[in-house]
């Protein structure tokens, strides 16, 4: 694979191979590590293959996705919990509204968090979680949420890894941080639309960077999803079938200065003909744990980089974050 070129224009994100890292080759996982880290720094968006979700998998989480969805909204409406910020259950149309605007967002959703242990490992972090809420007359929803939390939590740390040789870091670097972190799986229902009724200025969802370190994101059902380029392009981005799109969040960018870019993304609303239908989206947000310091490294800043961001934990950032959506009030 050629390499890529830090300020080349990219019409397409870059495709890696996540088993180029694991495969035990020195010079594969080297090259891996230089091409994913020249991505993030380039346009903050990679397609990876090898990633750890089957194909079976993917089916029939979307399949008991779908299933939940497509039913009524009173019934739908029993799993939202009050006073945890939507961070558990079911988040209704019209809650979460992008940083900037002033028009909700076109979508429902329903998150998943990391699930409790069946005992207790001593680990303090499980009492600041809220539990998950599953349908109990749905019980394939909490089989394959679940296990698609898991599966991407072990594939977000391996890449974690590479971020961390990158960055020059200990390989393990972020192991600890991420250990039980605040990580939430959302489903996500884009609801057919009604042109003639549409708000003015509402979308799917609004230009918008992530909050975490990384989100990783399984193919849509449907096209839809674009990438601001650094030249104001919006480049349209859709995932292969054997491909998971990963981008960097706020929270890497944070921490590197800028020097991994978290890129605005939205979510389009479809041509006339097709708003009546529904598209369905599942990322994964790799968070950290909330008292992770998210203070710039030292390595990120020199004087062509002065320090851009004010020093705070991953908690404090999620907190601030989560006002700015409504979703905290």
């Amino acid at each position: 694979m050629e390499s890529l070129q830090n300020d080349a224009l990219l019409d397409e994100i870059p495709s890696l191979d996540l088993a180029d890292f694991t495969s035990g080759d020195a010079e594969r996982k080297a090259r891996f590590v230089a091409d994913l880290g020249r991505a993030f720094n380039n346009i903050g968006f990679v397609a990876i293959k090898n990633h750890g979700l089957t194909a079976e998998l993917q089916d029939h989480l979307y399949a008991a996705v779908k299933e939940f969805f497509f039913k009524a909204d009173d019934y739908k409406k029993q799993y939202e919990v009050p006073g945890i910020a939507g961070q558990r259950g079911y988040v209704g149309k019209g809650k979460e509204t992008a940083k900037g605007f002033k028009v909700a967002d076109l979508k429902e959703f329903y998150h998943v968090g990391q699930p409790h242990p069946t005992t207790d490992d001593g680990d303090s972090v499980w009492a600041d979680y809220p539990k998950n809420v599953f349908p109990e007359d749905l019980p394939a929803f909490e089989q394959y949420t679940v296990q698609t939390y898991q599966t991407f939590e072990q594939t977000g740390k391996t890449l974690l890894r590479a971020i961390a040789l990158y960055l020059e870091l200990s390989e393990d670097y972020f192991e600890g941080k991420v250990k039980h972190g605040n990580s939430i799986l959302r489903a996500l229902h884009y609801f057919p639309l009604d042109p003639n009724v549409v708000e003015p200025g509402a979308v799917r969802a609004a230009a918008h960077g992530d909050i975490n370190l990384i989100t990783l994101l399984m193919g849509a059902s449907a096209e839809g999803l674009e990438v601001l380029r650094r030249d104001g392009a919006w480049i349209g981005i859709t995932a292969l079938p054997d491909q998971i799109i990963v981008n960097v969040g706020d929270m890497l960018d944070r921490l590197t200065n800028h020097k991994l870019k978290s890129t605005i993304h939205r979510v389009v609303n479809p041509s006339r003909e097709k708003m009546n239908t529904s598209r369905f989206s599942i990322p994964f947000f790799m968070h950290p744990r909330s008292e992770m310091d998210l203070t710039s490294l030292e390595s990120c800043i020199d004087t062509q980089h002065p320090k851009l961001y004010t020093d705070m934990t991953a908690g404090e950032f999620l907190d601030e974050r989560l006002l700015e959506l409504g979703l905290k009030k």
